[in-house]
């Protein structure tokens, strides 16, 4: 067992998928009990909503910044940083005993979760090369699937069953595990190549900044109203900073984002398609509980379990994809994914209350599986022609991208739900939006998914092909990155 635990790529994959599945565990769980915490500190939806949205706001400013944090001082050390952080601030909220001390703590916890993907990613596709990565997406596949659907079952069982401080201290232990097994195993990777220069003190404010109020907008435009002037003021400010942060970043020599890597064809072209199929899965994901709970009247363990079977198809689907990868390329396998999926979707806009039961279990199922040839053959070939060097920073790019697309897919199927269920009464109802708004969420994930799999016709597969040599071969020559093409 210890010989194990010597292969670097065997600790960094338990590291990373015990943290990963932690910090996106975390989100769903705590979805979960903001009703609860509500009702205890008496507080209005709008200000519960800042339980949420603090996270994900100071997740977006710290992402920018961990390329340069794990480059400059290892990505062990700022791993393990990130990933006590994150237990220790899971604590605090478990303990608070305000709601502003529980924002205040989710700011922090933000902070450790922020660090932890891009870094930990940057770890993984460090120590497996071009032609294992879609070993290491494999791996990506275990916390990415399944935590999203276990947290609804979880969440629901420990806010019923135990109190709602129980869904942040569900962190401790496995992150105290994960901790004591990283600090034990975990090797010092020489980050040396990477050259890091002074820290980019205009870039991280322009990018945290920016980020972070296009975060909020996106994140509180459902619940406050796109038209208030928060969320527009929010939304400009965002869009604006942004735009003078890639004015500034394509000028210094070390940037705190370094935007010339969307110079490489297959980068760019792969971000295309996760931005969109990002926001329609995790829309999805989100929409389906939802339409569950709110539209059918079911329970949050029955709807978890309605929704657990995607993940099974994600990770059932991984073990086929893992196999005909090199065969056929990242191009056809990620477009007919999220074809599949947008199928799917369509499918489950025709459900209701009297559909049976295995049907959406097959739905899921066939839904989670389409996803997986979306998600291992984007994260395989993304980083193909990134040098290890630029990991860093390409996995702090890439990571930022995706998570703004999950916000916009949440937001989006938020907006729809309340528009479309408006629309038809003419007035917001108790009783909630009626079964056409869920069923025009499902219409507008399965529009996004569709544009992600347009995006993906885009990707030339020979971009691709240090990824599709076989293990034991030898590197083929990567093709050099086509700035503009």
């Amino acid at each position: 067992m210890l010989r194990v635990f010597q292969n670097p790529k065997v600790v960094v994959s338990v590291v990373f998928v015990a943290a990963m599945f932690m910090n996106i565990l975390d989100t769903t769980i705590v979805n979960t009990a903001i009703p609860t915490i509500g009702a205890q500190f008496d507080a209005t939806i709008s200000s519960t909503g800042a339980v949420s949205s603090a996270y994900l706001v100071s997740i977006a400013v710290v992402i920018p910044a961990s390329g340069w944090l794990g480059d400059r001082f290892g990505t062990r050390r700022i791993f393990l940083v990130a990933l006590a952080l994150f237990t220790t601030s899971s604590a605090l909220c478990g303990l608070a005993g305000s709601l502003g001390q529980l924002v205040a703590f989710r700011v922090l916890q933000g902070v450790g979760g922020g660090m932890l993907t891009p870094v930990g990613m940057a770890m993984l596709f460090r120590v497996f090369p071009p032609e294992e990565r879609i070993r290491a997406s494999k791996i990506l596949t275990i916390p990415t699937a399944a935590a999203p659907a276990l947290g609804p079952v979880l969440g629901g069982v420990l806010v019923d069953g135990l109190s709602w401080h129980w869904a942040f201290i569900v962190n401790v232990p496995v992150g105290i595990a994960a901790l004591a097994f990283g600090l034990r195993y975990l090797p010092d990777h020489d980050d040396s190549a990477a050259e890091t220069g002074r820290f980019d003190v205009p870039g991280f404010l322009l990018a945290g900044a920016g980020l972070g109020a296009l975060m909020f907008a996106i994140t509180e435009g459902p619940s406050r109203g796109w038209g208030s002037a928060v969320i527009v003021g929010s939304g400009v400010a965002g869009v604006v900073l942004l735009v003078l942060l890639v004015r500034l970043e394509l000028r210094v020599r070390f940037p705190m984002l370094d935007l010339r890597i969307f110079r490489d064809r297959l980068f760019r072209s792969s971000t295309l398609v996760v931005l969109p199929s990002s926001a329609g899965f995790l829309g999805l994901l989100y929409a389906f509980p939802l339409l569950q709970q709110e539209g059918l009247g079911r329970t949050a363990t029955e709807s978890g379990l309605l929704t657990f079977p995607e993940a099974i198809g994600v990770m059932a689907g991984s073990q086929v994809v893992s196999r005909i990868y090199r065969r056929f390329g990242p191009r056809r396998l990620m477009a007919g994914g999220a074809t599949t999926v947008a199928l799917m979707a369509l499918v489950l806009s025709r459900f209701d209350g009297d559909t049976p039961a295995p049907l959406v279990v097959a739905t899921m199922f066939v839904l989670g599986g389409g996803m997986s040839f979306v998600f291992i053959p984007s994260q395989s070939a993304v980083f193909a022609n990134i040098s290890p060097a630029s990991t860093g920073q390409a996995s702090g790019l890439f990571n930022a991208l995706r998570q703004t697309g999950a916000a916009m897919g949440v937001a989006i199927m938020a907006t729809v739900i309340s528009v479309v269920g408006t629309s038809a009464t003419g007035s917001p109802s108790s009783a909630g939006p009626g079964l056409d708004a869920y069923h025009a969420a499902f219409f507008t994930a399965a529009a996004l998914m569709l544009v992600g799999a347009a995006m993906a016709w885009r990707i030339r597969d020979a971009d691709a092909a240090r990824t599709m040599a076989p293990p034991s071969s030898p590197h083929p020559t990567a093709p050099a990155p086509q700035a503009g093409d």
